[in-house]
């Protein structure tokens, strides 16, 4: 299948879908193996469930992020497309099966995810230390990025992620403060912060990442202050994009940024300290994250905002 779709919006947004929102539909052969190989082994993705609309391109490149902890999550937030409700049970043969994948894509980079797991006393946390452990054993020179919840603030469970040694830590402030009972009634902006600065004061060697949406009701410069406080909490990766609507249910948009206000918010955030930033209309959290990781590290080595 070949060609360009634009993505499905509700109407009752602002104005027309402007050009500059569109993703591939083109599919080759990396995009059917992958597609057979999280299907044989039962695995889940974000690609899928968050309806992400990269995941084409990302497909044919012969990467995935992986959700594990299951597809329901025990919170409903604003913006997001994954099933919520009660979650059934822990599948503790996951880590393996998430190793047998990273070992047949003979990945160079993982992302890591999951749902949230709060009806769980260590929010999932364990199984996500022992799907690290799992992927280093197959794949010793294989980068890995989690993608977590907040774990309720809970230090100890974080410490389960972090002692499994992750290259990258990730968690997604999401939105502006303003905005986060909003969207995240469950989350918190300053639990958010605390679990960012938690992780970057664990291990220099884990760099610490977040995400945020634009496009929900904030304004630039509310943007421009989140970048600041997540630069002050120890984030040196970002990742901006145009937040899209998946359901009428969920969140209006309340306007499309143009691209070249995403470029402007990258220069805020490199001289405010970033190492590596994405920051596009069709950016997400885990896309061309090798990249993304690289660009930290190239960075880093050259005493970039040091």
């Amino acid at each position: 299948m070949k060609g360009q779709v634009i993505i499905n919006t509700p109407p009752g947004n602002p104005g027309r879908m402007p050009p500059w929102i569109r993703a591939s539909l083109q599919t080759d052969k990396g995009f059917g193996g992958v597609h057979k190989l999280v299907d044989r082994l039962n695995l889940n993705t974000v690609c899928e469930e968050a309806q992400c609309p990269n995941r084409h391109e990302c497909w044919n490149r012969g990467t995935a992020t992986v959700m594990i902890l299951g597809d329901t999550c025990t919170r409903a937030c604003g913006f997001c497309a994954i099933n919520a409700g009660r979650p059934e049970g822990l599948d503790l043969d996951e880590p393996r099966r998430v190793g047998e994948a990273a070992l047949s894509m003979d990945l160079k980079h993982i992302v890591i995810t999951s749902v949230a797991r709060d009806d769980l006393e260590d929010g999932g946390s364990g199984i996500f230390g022992e799907t690290i452990r799992e992927v280093k054993a197959r794949l010793p020179q294989c980068t890995i990025e989690v993608l977590t919840p907040d774990f309720e603030s809970n230090n100890k469970a974080l410490d389960s992620v972090l002692d499994a040694l992750p290259h990258v830590f990730n968690h997604n402030v999401e939105t502006v403060r303003r905005f986060q009972p909003i969207i995240r009634p469950q989350a918190s902006y300053s639990r958010s912060l605390h679990t960012l600065q938690t992780a970057a004061q664990w291990n220099p060697h884990v760099d610490v990442k977040s995400g945020i949406m634009v496009g929900l009701g904030e304004t630039d410069d509310e943007v421009l202050e989140t970048i600041d406080d997540l630069a002050a909490a120890g984030c040196r990766m970002l990742t901006i994009g145009q937040y899209l609507r998946p359901s009428r249910k969920h969140h209006p948009i309340d306007r499309y940024v143009e691209p070249e206000q995403f470029d402007r918010y990258k220069t805020h955030a490199l001289n405010a300290g970033f190492f590596g930033v994405a920051s596009g209309p069709m950016v997400r959290s885990s896309y061309r994250a090798e990249d993304l990781y690289a660009q930290t590290l190239e960075a880093r080595a050259m005493g970039v905002n040091q």
